[in-house]
């Protein structure tokens, strides 16, 4: 495929998704993510897209959101390694709130098999994945559905959250900073996600790599309110991805990466030339207007989840 010929495709995604990896882009186009960023870096100086971490994005600053049947097929495989992490950190008889997403969606597929459970959740998607599991009470919230992610929204979906309480809260969304933490692109999709977090003693984010550095509209979750955030490992290339990550443990939030042991490599400076420590227990995390808990020591925790998938730890100094 001639230069020209990639440069129009990856145009074109980005412009039918709008937000596109460079992993993706470059299974796409079949070509390496060295000429892939090249491409992008050659459409960026003729401003037709921007540059994000690790991927490309429509011009402007603020990406707008994709549709359903474009994001199912972005970045699947780092949400099912994400997906596969967060269903570990749920135990039997636990009574969580799922957000919208195809991230979270994936993880209620694995939540179908953890006895007891109770899930309450405003996205059809979740509650279809969970429709059939043994054990597992479903508890949907009112509202209007929103086509595009066939979530329930509106003052309907908000005033059916008020007063529960359950132990964590799990969602995803369009970008995510140290600065200003998770956000998405709509306003009825971000009041109804602040309401889920009100309900959680803890809030666990699920994000892939190409969504951290990236600002959409509306803030959902700040950074001071995250308890954990689980994502998959950056592309070794993408500095500012590690950056981020690093930005959002000094604040607090314990980083859980899916993916090898060397995912713990660019997150911690710190642990250049150390073993990991394979029997480290999770240790607490000084939180912001939370008493009584000690800080932890930045370090590189690797616990095995579910499967024999390994996951990186990062804590706080």
């Amino acid at each position: 495929m001639f230069a020209a010929e990639r440069r129009q495709l990856i145009l074109e995604m980005v412009r039918a998704n709008g937000a596109v990896s460079l992993r993706e882009l470059a299974r796409v186009v079949q070509t390496s993510e060295v000429t892939v960023r090249r491409d992008v870096r050659a459409l960026e100086a003729e401003g037709l897209l921007d540059r994000r971490h690790g991927g490309a994005v429509l011009p402007g600053g603020f990406t707008r959101e994709s549709g359903f049947p474009q994001k199912s097929h972005l970045a699947t495989a780092e949400k099912t390694a994400i997906a596969d992490v967060a269903a570990g950190l749920v135990e039997e008889g636990e009574a969580v709130v799922v957000g919208a997403g195809t991230t979270t969606q994936e993880l209620a597929r694995r939540l179908a098999r953890v006895p007891g459970l109770t899930v309450v959740t405003n996205s059809l998607l979740v509650a279809q994945a969970l429709a059939h599991a043994n054990r597992v009470e479903v508890v949907m919230t009112g509202g209007t559905l929103r086509g595009s992610n066939y979530a329930l929204v509106g003052s309907g979906a908000e005033q059916s959250l008020q007063g529960l309480r359950v132990s964590r809260a799990f969602l995803s969304g369009s970008g995510l900073t140290a600065e200003r933490g998770l956000s998405t692109s709509n306003m009825l999709s971000a009041s109804v996600d602040r309401a889920l977090v009100q309900a959680a003693a803890e809030v666990v984010v699920l994000a892939d790599h190409t969504k951290l550095g990236t600002d959409t509209m509306f803030q959902t979750v700040p950074t001071d309110v995250m308890t954990r955030l689980v994502t998959d490992e950056p592309p070794p290339h993408d500095d500012r991805a590690a950056t981020e990550l690093q930005a959002l443990a000094d604040q607090g939030v314990q980083i859980t990466v899916a993916g090898t042991v060397a995912a713990a490599g660019p997150l911690d400076a710190g642990m250049a030339g150390r073993r990991p420590r394979r029997d480290a227990a999770p240790l607490p995390v000084q939180r912001r207007g939370t008493p009584g808990l000690r800080s932890a020591p930045a370090a590189a925790l690797l616990e095995p989840p579910p499967g024999d998938r390994r996951v990186a730890d990062l804590r706080r100094r």
